[in-house]
């Protein structure tokens, strides 16, 4: 693998790089463009005369400690046109209209990464770990070795900065820790191009960095008692208390046990229509497994009942299968509703739905009082969907577990869908709710509004985007001021 380690003489700074050349020149322009700020596009990268294409290294040759020239601004430094002329919406291109419209940032796609990008949109809707990652003090280290987890969260930290000032950023950093501390993110197929991956088991890996170095976040306000060791596990983590019963031997005891999860799943066998059939499920089924009493193999029911519920609840549909012919994991396309509002409380055990119950009795009564007021509906429902600074809302957590949801209710706020026949091929899109009813599809680096019915229209049946991934956030309970209150009643 031939890896260089070149100088960058901008102006009078100068930045030491690591260069890999069996990759794409635009990766060494998106590392100048972390260090510089300059724009890829804005950058002409020069050595002995020669000029560095986006393409092709060609005639750019490259060594150990070689000085390579860069000239081009950074986009503030542009002196720009005084007078600024009027653009009808119609008129606008794809980023002006996000501009316009406070439409989130896109992401560039640098060879089949659709799968971290969107990956990355659907994250960046849970405010606790934006702020979690806003706090975090370490930093990318390569030289000297590859830390994992610590390169991987301060990547993604540097990443969300970006996104956050309303540009499309193309995420060279993030793909590169990625692929030094998971080279099966980094093959490539046929083409030369990095391959096809599997959304999920990015998600997957990305929030098991997360773990481990994000730490629990504490609120003064609450006496919490639960043992976690992660922000990851206190907003992300679930648990299941599960029954073992023998089948065959029904005097043999009832084995119990605890089980922790980071994410549901959803199975979709031939009768599943609905998303919460699928994940009921899966808390019953029946597995083999050896018997002492019995002292051989037997069937086993085994009972699983949530004893704790996230706050944010992540949830797969589990659509690929492996097809030996081919080779490939195969696509279910079966069409699978989901709800924008879901209720896990049929799906805990009966200790967690008696403490859930005192706060669904407020969600009750806050929609009755809407109920018979329907002027107060109608002015809730032409808000923007923002939190004013009269709205309040009641902690969604209970007192003594911070990061837990203590109604059962949910809302979904992010979906990632993959369009094709197969994990390793097709497109990932994440689409996700950014204030009320408005949603955007984040499609790489084109970011357009979408309505609830779009999203809605998601859940499989044909060669469209299917549901792959959905993250539910907790449904947040508004708290009445005196005056609204005193006028509903």
């Amino acid at each position: 693998m031939p890896q260089y380690k070149v100088k960058v003489k901008w102006g009078k700074e100068s930045y030491q790089v690591d260069v890999n050349t069996d990759e794409r020149p635009e990766l060494f322009k998106g590392q100048i463009f972390t260090l510089t700020g300059v724009l890829p596009e804005r950058q002409k990268v020069m050595i002995k005369g020669i000029t560095l294409k986006d393409d092709e290294w060609g005639n750019f040759k490259l060594k150990d400690n070689v000085t390579v020239l860069l000239m081009g601004s950074k986009e503030e430094d542009v002196p720009k046109e005084p007078v600024e002329k009027t653009v009808f919406v119609e008129d606008m291109n794809e980023s002006e209209l996000a501009t316009v419209l406070d439409l989130p940032a896109g992401l560039n796609n640098l060879g089949n990464t659709c799968y971290m990008n969107a990956t990355v949109q659907c994250l960046k809707t849970v405010p606790e770990l934006r702020e979690a990652l806003q706090t975090y003090q370490e930093v990318v280290t390569v030289p000297g070795g590859l830390m994992p987890a610590q390169s991987i969260t301060a990547a993604l930290k540097d990443l969300y900065t970006m996104m956050d000032k309303g540009r499309t950023v193309p995420p060279i950093v993030l793909l590169q820790v990625l692929h030094m501390a998971f080279p099966r993110f980094s093959e490539k197929n046929d083409q030369g191009l990095f391959a096809q991956q599997d959304a999920n088991e990015f998600w997957t890996e990305l929030v098991r960095m997360l773990q481990q170095k994000l730490p629990l976040k504490s609120i003064e306000t609450s006496s919490s008692q639960q043992n976690f060791k992660s922000l990851i596990d206190q907003y992300f983590g679930g648990a299941f208390d599960v029954e073992l019963k023998c089948d065959e031997a029904p005097d043999e005891p009832v084995t119990k046990s605890k089980e922790q999860f980071l994410q549901l799943s959803c199975f979709m066998s031939m009768e599943v229509r609905y998303m919460h059939s699928g994940l009921k499920s899966k808390m019953q089924e029946q597995i083999t497994k050896k018997s002492l009493s019995l002292d051989r193999d037997a069937v086993y029911t085994k009972t699983s009942k949530i004893s704790r519920l996230p706050a944010y609840l992540t949830i797969q549909f589990v659509r690929f299968f492996y097809k030996e012919k081919g080779a490939i994991n195969a696509k279910v396309l079966r069409d699978v509703k989901f709800p924008i509002e879901y209720d896990a409380y049929e799906l805990c055990t009966p200790e967690l739905q008696e403490k859930l119950t005192p706060v669904r009795s407020k969600f009750k009564e806050l929609e009755d009082a809407l109920v018979e007021n329907p002027a107060a509906k109608e002015k809730k429902s032409k808000g923007d969907g923002k939190t004013s600074e009269e709205t309040r809302y009641a902690p969604y957590w209970f007192e003594d577990d911070v990061g837990s949801n203590n109604s059962g209710y949910y809302t979904l706020q992010a979906v990632l869908t993959h369009k094709g026949r197969s994990s390793s091929s097709g497109h990932y899109v994440g689409w996700i709710r950014i204030a009320g009813n408005k949603w955007v599809k984040c499609d790489d680096d084109t970011v357009t509004p979408v309505t609830e019915e779009e999203i809605l229209k998601l859940s499989g049946g044909g060669d469209w985007h299917c549901a792959y991934v959905l993250l539910y956030g907790p449904r947040l309970l508004e708290i009445q001021d005196v005056t609204e209150k005193m006028q509903t009643d």
